[in-house]
């Protein structure tokens, strides 16, 4: 087959020569991308000059190499006062300058509020630069103090690294949430030091195994972060070519400003912009009405057809301009048999579905007097003095029950869980396979010789610090020639950047390790130190299949409710050593997805792997600690309001609480999910789940034209077929038609423009949201100590739902 032309040259190194590969180099038929649902056919197209050409978007490759520069200044410093400064000051928190601090302390402050902020990438990407920009301008440069303070205009690499130091920072510590939990209903904190050790550690640990595996993770082309465009895209606008670059930077600047105005509407003044359904403005009483097409509030219904114009909701967990064609199809698959599924089984009264409301996450008691709704579970009820469960309770007062929705979800998640281990193996086995291909045995042999041995018995081996990371000649020439290997990070190797040797990774792994199994028994966590060997086997495992999937899709499966399951069998009646699991496993998980995505944003702004170790490594020590201080400061002073049910305006325990109730829940697993069992369908969903993908595969296999087989991703369908159990889903369907209208449209037919706006116009409308959100959260909704909402009107319906569907107090 004829391979795909490209329309403009292809970009160049400084030095003159040509970028080391090129977009679309391989045959459709044969590729291995194209099985794995990256591919998408593309028409030639006319560019807006009139000229005709044809460029293609078919496969990662395509988007890295033409969406971001393959050029590199190695002049560059991002070593300056100004990164260290921006990245960590403790002195300007509260000018939202500190950004690590800043990060860290929004993270933290918000698991204890009643609404939800997410310090996002290009909200710390834009005040970094502004805080940036007004240093270099403000800063004299008179004399060697001058010159170190102030060396130069504000440039590209600094701000990536300041972004990747406050990134790091800003995850909120989930074990800070279990020490909470232990405080406020285990009898007190556990020991200081143990606390805040285990603190550091279970934020590292994830980061230093994700960084063991970077050559499946991270160098690969097709490892290409979707999430990331966006952000590279405005550092580029912002420091590349500025004369060049004048008209996306306006273009930028007036999305910003647009939606840093409109937001106001939306989130204060005209609530029903979060969402409007015509169906409900038109039949206000019908609740049937306000469980299919309401969504506005939350747990109000599924949304179906409503329209929401609140940037806020709709990009609240990512914007749907970047999600990949593929991921957005097998995600709206999944989300029209969620609204079928969750109606069937309401108005079919599964599981006394109609005794409960429709969406809820609580426990439920149906014992006592027939209500429209029964009571919420009193879990105190089964629970020992020293709160471990109490068997002769469970037995007595019998295993809680869940709403329809809630063990759907269950369902749905639990064989995503094991349809993604099967997909991922048939469908992307050569993306993968390096991950484990060290357990080989001719590879066993070849480390079990002298030299091996001889070197680690050298004590200099063990001076990692002192470990240059420079890679031979012959190594060099391997990566260059290696067709797979992104070429952003071809550069970094052609450029002479020494890489962190994959020792420093290690040993952030066993220092975290040693840390952890002892910090363990010190704060008397109950996990034995045969479930924190168990938990690393199953993070290593998770890493690996659940990282490439969210590398390739930019799809993050969340595996909580999996990991407390499995915590629940694992350790029964042992609720503590549940959370914990729960934090060694999935947020290590996530916090090492989060790293290596902010890995890849450092190879595609071309700074260097040192330098990006150093920063990352201060932002998670540094917002573990600070974490760790918040988490205590707010326990402290706020007890009696975080053991309320109702909380206040300004602080709530529903997150702690959520975190201790659901490990009570998941301790009582046999009872409630085994087979025989009232919800027995949600451990069996997990053989389904493993056996379903199976059949695309064969069908694939004998019909491989038909593309439809490669391209459904059953872990990604059955996750959202669960996806409207809980939250606001007004923004739902929207959200669909705005990624459509870029990834299929645009992309097909507008490919140039796609390249040129489509993640520029993105990051302004993030950008813009996201600063309004916080100032509005300061400003009016309570973050700051005072709640001021605004008068209650036709468009602000704060006694009911906000978009008029009917409202039923029992069941919100």
């Amino acid at each position: 087959m004829e391979e795909p032309k490209i329309a403009a040259e292809k970009p160049q190194y400084n030095d003159g020569t040509k970028a080391l590969s090129t977009p679309s180099t391989h045959s459709r038929e044969d590729s291995k991308e194209k099985d794995a649902g990256l591919y998408h056919e593309e028409p030639a197209y006319t560019d807006v000059e009139g000229q005709e050409g044809e460029i293609h978007l078919d496969s990662a490759a395509d988007i890295v190499t033409q969406v971001i520069d393959l050029d590199d200044d190695p002049s560059m410093n991002p070593w300056t006062f100004r990164m260290f400064f921006l990245g960590i000051s403790h002195h300007l928190i509260m000018l939202g300058m500190g950004l690590s601090c800043f990060g860290a302390v929004l993270s933290e402050i918000y698991y204890f509020k009643p609404q939800i902020i997410y310090v996002s990438l290009m909200f710390l990407t834009v005040v970094s630069y502004a805080a940036g920009e007004l240093m270099s301008h403000l800063i004299p440069r008179w004399g060697p103090i001058g010159r170190f303070l102030n060396p130069g205009p504000f440039n590209m690499k600094e701000h990536a690294a300041i972004v990747i130091m406050a990134s790091s920072a800003s995850v909120g510590a989930t074990s800070a949430l279990v020490i909470a939990a232990q405080k406020l209903y285990y009898g007190g904190y556990p020991n200081q030091g143990g606390a805040i050790f285990i603190t550091m550690a279970t934020q590292l640990i994830g980061y230093g195994m994700a960084g063991m595996m970077r050559r499946t993770l991270l160098w690969p082309t097709k490892m290409f972060y979707p999430e990331n465009l966006p952000i590279t895209t405005v550092l580029e606008t912002l420091h590349r070519d500025k004369a060049g670059n004048r008209k996306r930077m306006k273009v930028f600047w007036i999305i910003f400003t647009t939606l840093l105005v409109w937001e106001i509407f939306p989130e204060y003044i005209f609530t029903l912009l979060i969402g409007f359904s015509i169906f409900c403005l038109a039949d206000q009483k019908s609740l049937v009405f306000t469980n299919l097409f309401g969504g506005t509030n939350g747990n109000e219904g599924m949304g179906f057809l409503s329209i929401c114009l609140d940037w806020n909701y709709i990009a609240g967990f990512g914007s749907p301009l970047w999600l990949p064609l593929q991921t957005l199809t097998n995600a709206l698959i999944g989300t029209i048999f969620c609204v079928i599924m969750f109606m069937a089984l309401y108005y079919g009264n599964i599981w006394h579905a109609q005794d409960f409301p429709f969406l809820s996450q609580e426990l439920f008691n149906l014992t006592g007097a027939n209500a429209t709704f029964q009571q919420v579970y009193n879990q105190t009820l089964i629970l020992n003095p020293d709160n471990t469960i109490n068997d002769a309770a469970i037995e007595f007062y019998g295993a809680p029950w869940l709403t329809s929705s809630y063990v759907f979800s269950l369902i749905t998640s639990n064989a995503g869980f094991t349809g993604n281990f099967v997909h991922m193996f048939l469908w992307n086995y050569a993306e993968i396979h390096t991950g484990w291909s060290f357990f080989t045995l001719s590879n066993i042999k070849k480390n079990l010789n002298m030299t091996t041995l001889k070197y680690f018995l050298t004590p200099s081996t063990y001076f990692f610090w002192r470990n240059q990371g420079k890679r031979s000649e012959t190594e060099k020439q391997e990566l260059l020639d290696d067709p797979e290997i992104d070429p952003h990070y071809k550069v970094i190797v052609r450029n002479g950047y020494d890489e962190c040797p994959s020792s420093w990774y290690f040993f952030a792994f066993a220092a975290s390790f040693i840390t952890v199994m002892t910090c363990l028994y010190v704060i008397k966590s109950t996990l034995p130190w045969w479930g924190v060997i168990f938990a690393m086997i199953c993070l290593w495992i998770l890493m690996l299949f659940f990282g490439a999937q969210y590398a390739i899709t930019g799809f993050q499966f969340n595996l909580s409710n999996t990991m407390q399951t499995i915590a629940g069998y694992c350790f029964p009646r042992a609720p503590v050593a549940n959370m914990y699991f729960l934090v060694l496993t999935f947020n290590s998980l996530q916090q090492g997805q989060y790293l290596l995505r902010d890995l890849k944003l450092a190879q595609q702004t071309k700074l260097s792997p040192k330098c990006t170790f150093t920063t990352q490594v201060i932002g998670c020590v540094f917002g573990a600690i600070l974490n760790y201080i918040m988490m205590q400061s707010i326990v402290k002073a706020q007890t009696p309001i975080l053991l309320s049910a109702e909380g206040t305006p300004i602080w709530s325990g529903a997150w702690v609480q959520s975190t201790n109730s659901n490990a009570i829940a998941w301790s009582m697993a046999p009872e409630m999910f085994s087979f025989g069992q009232r919800y027995q369908w949600v451990s069996a969903a997990y053989f389904f789940g493993f056996l379903l993908p199976i059949p695309f595969y064969i069908m694939h296999r004998i019909f491989p034209n038909q593309r439809v087989w490669s391209y459904l991703n059953l872990s990604i369908i059955f996750w959202y077929m669960g996806y409207l159990v809980v939250g606001s889903n007004s923004s739902v369907w929207i959200y669909f038609v705005i990624g459509f209208v870029g990834q299929w449209y645009f992309r097909t037919y507008r490919p140039q423009q796609f390249i040129k706006w489509n993640y520029l116009v993105s990051a302004g409308m993030d950008g813009g949201t996201q600063v309004m959100v916080f100032l509005l959260s300061f400003a009016v909704a309570g973050a700051s100590g005072a709640s001021r909402p605004f008068p209650q009107w036709w468009g602000n319906n704060a006694a009911g739902n906000a978009d008029h569907c009917a409202y039923n107090d029992a069941s919100e």
